[in-house]
């Protein structure tokens, strides 16, 4: 009796095991159906960008200058977008869409900068790394081609954030980016714009007509930036620029300060400025568009929209373009226009010009 339960429960044992080998084998082949068959989790990725921001109005535009606009910010967004399409970083991506937009005499950043009352070119430029923190920039630069590209080595080669004047200039040099000489940045419109700039102060302060507001606004052209976020989900901003015409020599505005006029962060959002860039330093404009989000937990259309809001009641304008870790991309600006635009991986592309 004790011999025949025993091989009862032997008989049980062997049955118990066989059918949890045919559950195992049943459940692999299940997964391994499923892993077929599932599609996986899509990586957002996308680009904005901004061409500077001023009187930009539709009245004033040829056929022939807007098409221009327009051709050049497309190209510019496409070489962003085709880095990060093929699984390049957002690093990579804005520096090389500043590239386009500095080697144009259209924006004022890089060929077709500003000049200053002394008739001469300084340029100014940054660059922010938001997975890291990481940053870079470059001030009051002469013969560096493409300020953003010394931005980008100060971020990667130094222990420091920003180099300025000659000091950047030789430590470029030690880097083998292209320099040229002041003439490549000579343009016959820029050149006109100073000359009329200089009259036009020249006459107000004959008639004790002083009015430093009035000065800054009439003499404002542009900057150029760029955001973009990363299949691997980083951020960075970049921005660059040649200032106002007419400026102070040595004067430095908002575009090389890290949270004034760029900023990034892969917690919050990714902002690159443009306009009147002593208020974009009074309000740590860039910065502050990040906090509003992070603290206020407002939006990103909210937060770009409360800092114009602040920047306005000072005195100030421009505007800013940003960018958050959900791909939500935004604007917001209080003058005529700012030349901006995107291109995300859902397939949306906008290029604007003029108020909404």
């Amino acid at each position: 009796m004790k011999a025949i339960k025993l091989l009862l429960i032997f008989l049980f044992l062997i049955n118990f095991s066989c059918k949890k080998d045919q559950d195992s084998e049943s459940h692999d082949k299940t997964s391994k159906l499923q892993d077929k068959t599932s599609t996986p989790t899509e990586k957002h990725f996308a680009i904005v960008i901004h061409g500077g921001a001023g009187t930009i109005k539709k009245e004033n535009m040829t056929p022939e200058q807007e098409t221009a606009y327009r051709e050049k910010l497309q190209e510019a967004l496409n070489t962003g977008y085709a880095i990060l399409e093929n699984g390049g970083t957002s690093l990579d991506a804005v520096q090389k869409t500043i590239n386009i937009m500095e080697d144009s005499p259209l924006f004022n950043a890089g060929k077709g900068a500003v000049f200053n009352s002394l008739g001469k070119n300084e340029m100014d430029a940054s660059i922010m790394d938001g997975n890291t923190l990481n940053c870079g920039a470059v001030a009051g630069v002469k013969h560096i081609k493409n300020p953003i590209n010394a931005a980008r080595i100060v971020m990667d080669s130094t222990r420091h954030v920003l180099l300025s004047g000659k000091g950047a200039e030789d430590f470029a040099k030690q880097y083998k980016l292209t320099f040229v000489d002041a003439s490549y940045f000579h343009t016959e419109k820029r050149f006109n714009q100073l000359q009329k700039a200089q009259k036009k102060d020249k006459v107000q302060l004959d008639h004790a007509f002083i009015n430093t507001q009035e000065l800054i606004d009439d003499h404002k052209y542009g900057t150029v930036g760029a955001v973009a976020l990363d299949k691997n989900g980083n951020i960075a901003a970049a921005t660059s620029t040649g200032g106002l015409t007419n400026k102070k020599y040595g004067r430095i505005g908002d575009s090389p300060i890290i949270g004034a006029g760029t900023y990034a962060n892969n917690t919050t959002c990714g902002i690159s400025c443009t306009g009147t860039g002593e208020y974009f330093i009074r309000t740590l404009a860039a910065h502050e568009a990040s906090n509003i989000i992070k603290y206020k937990e407002l939006s990103l259309q909210e937060s770009l929209d409360n800092v114009i809001q602040q920047i306005g009641d000072l005195g100030g304008d421009g505007g800013l373009i940003g960018l958050d870790k959900k791909a939500n991309i935004a604007w917001s600006f209080n003058t005529k226009g700012m030349y901006r635009g995107y291109k995300k991986s859902n397939g949306e592309n906008i290029v604007k010009f003029y108020e909404e």
